[in-house]
């Protein structure tokens, strides 16, 4: 069934003199009203509603300006041009204040009009099938690739890429290729867990510079340090548990603010805070902050792994170029959050490395496991993506941010693991002493049920990991790959009822291992 013609209601004192665009306009397949004045304009918009407004400025009786204002009150969400001879800077300056869509100062040629309403009324709906072909075009090459063939750069670019259609289809409501798009995921899950199998522990353990990723280990060294060579001071900002998709979302509120440059790198095994982040501030591998500061490191796995990370970045930054002055900021709750904006003038060092954890995105990716409201508003990926953008938009990390753009202090910002939306059980096989966690495990004659579902090392060593339980040869672990979360068979019933569709992280996907890291610039 034929969609009904757009209507446009155009009001202009000389009516007459626009015959010829009413006519085009008519041949493209619009519907156009012209009336003569404001008076009879608003009438008609008593009456009915119209999809355009084109309007004069200067005509008898009531302005153009005041119209719209009064427009505004009966239809809020009409688009409106002006179409006018005024020049003035002050009339342009009014328009805008009112919230017109388009200005164009006449005389204007009957094609110009065409393309102002087209762009308006049928652009997105051009842009969104356009994108729709583009994607069919590239989903079939994508398909029909063998991701076993990449290497850490392509796993970059492919799984930059798809997070990439991943967040155009969804904001274009192309629900039907959006689900093709997720249908690529398992498989490209699978083929990603083969690839860190088989060249994490090559990575680590050997000096095989240029042919590695970066890892977490290298940020300060190859990022951070870099920016204090040329600047006094810097930003350090990481946002836990924030994964690429989510990045992506808020990148474009920045823009007004900085020149943004975002790279990638490759999170630590296992995919979780203790290991990952104090990897990032200390540039070691955990085995090694075990070894140097085993106060620091015991055995218990929670938040009290990571009570010294300014302290380790300390010693990072003193061996790399000696004392660096270091502010430490964690944010982990709104009286930190408004503590933060109390003192925003001041949270800046003035020299040297002011480093901010927030710890917001990752409270909520948890806490959804345990409310069930938050459960409902963060369903899926996409609502995750929407309650992070409207987390950032009030919080204190885009307060801080815009401070530093006031004072024209670069920002190194990144995430120290991403998570992965669990739905399937995977049972393991552990004695008591495994440990208790939902992505990863340790421990002796430890194994998975089904040996597809997780990768197994059978070495802490393999992975730079500190000895488990007293080990002295070592224990397994066991790292769930694809959307898997680990389940004992004595609470099979619980875990899957308790953490079905749970957003968690520890394991082996591009979701959690992929991580964004961005250079942002303060613009002059």
């Amino acid at each position: 069934m034929a969609a009904a013609p757009k209507q446009l209601l155009w009001v202009d004192d000389e009516a007459e003199l626009l015959e010829s665009h009413r006519l085009f306009l008519t041949e493209k397949g619009y519907v156009v009203e012209m009336v003569r004045n404001a008076a009879d304009a608003l009438e008609l918009l008593r009456r009915q509603a119209f999809d355009l407004m084109l309007i004069d400025e200067q005509m008898p009786g009531m302005r153009g300006v005041t119209m719209v204002r009064e427009a505004r009150e009966l239809a809020p969400t009409l688009p409106v041009v002006m179409v006018t001879k005024s020049e003035d800077d002050g009339t342009l300056r009014e328009a805008l204040g009112v919230d017109v869509t388009e200005y164009l100062v006449k005389p204007v040629n009957p094609r110009q009009v065409l393309s102002v309403v087209t762009r308006i009324l049928e652009g997105p709906k051009i842009r969104q099938q356009a994108m729709a072909r583009s994607f069919v075009d590239r989903f079939r090459e994508m398909e029909a690739s063998d991701a076993r063939a990449l290497d850490w750069r392509g796993w970059i670019d492919r799984y930059s890429e798809v997070v990439q259609w991943d967040v155009d289809l969804a904001a274009a409501g192309e629900s039907g290729l959006h689900g093709s798009l997720r249908g690529l995921y398992p498989e490209m899950r699978r083929a990603f867990a083969q690839y860190i199998g088989k060249h994490y522990p090559r990575w680590v353990n050997q000096d095989i510079e240029g042919e590695r990723p970066p890892l977490s280990i290298d940020i300060v060294s190859e990022f951070l340090l870099p920016i204090l060579e040329h600047e006094k001071r810097a930003l350090f900002i990481v946002v836990d548990c924030l994964r690429l998709d989510q990045w992506r979302a808020i990148e474009p509120l920045l823009a007004p603010l900085f020149e943004v440059e975002t790279t990638h790198y490759y999170s630590l095994l296992p995919t979780a805070t203790p290991y990952a982040r104090n990897a990032l501030f200390s540039g070691l591998f955990p085995s090694e902050i075990a070894a140097r500061y085993p106060d620091w490191w015991g055995e218990k796995e929670d938040e009290t792994l990571n009570a010294h990370e300014r302290e380790l970045l300390e010693l990072n930054l003193r061996e790399a170029r000696g004392n660096t002055p270091v502010r430490y900021h964690k944010i982990s709750s709104a009286n930190d959050s408004d503590n933060l904006e109390r003192n925003l003038a001041n949270a800046i060092s003035p020299e040297g490395v002011t480093a901010c954890v927030f710890n917001f995105v990752d409270l909520l990716t948890h806490g959804r496991s345990e409310s069930a409201i938050l459960y409902e508003v963060a369903r899926d990926e996409i609502a995750l993506r929407q309650l992070t953008l409207q987390w950032f938009n009030r919080s204190a990390l885009l307060s801080l941010l815009k401070e530093a753009a006031r004072k024209r202090v670069p920002v190194l910002l990144t995430s120290d693991h991403g998570s992965i939306h669990c739905n399937t059980p995977a049972t393991v096989l552990a004695r008591r002493d495994a440990t208790h966690n939902l992505r990863f495990k340790f421990g002796a004659d430890l194994r998975a049920e089904n040996p597809e579902q997780a990768l197994m090392f059978t070495n802490e060593d393999d992975l730079r990991l500190p000895r488990h339980g007293g080990s002295t040869a070592g224990g397994n672990t066991l790292l769930a790959t694809g959307d898997c979360f680990f389940v004992y068979p004595t609470k099979l019933r619980e875990y899957q009822q308790r953490y079905r569709g749970s957003f968690l992280h520890g394991g082996v996907t591009p979701e959690e291992c992929i991580l964004p890291l961005a250079l942002l610039t303060p613009r002059k």
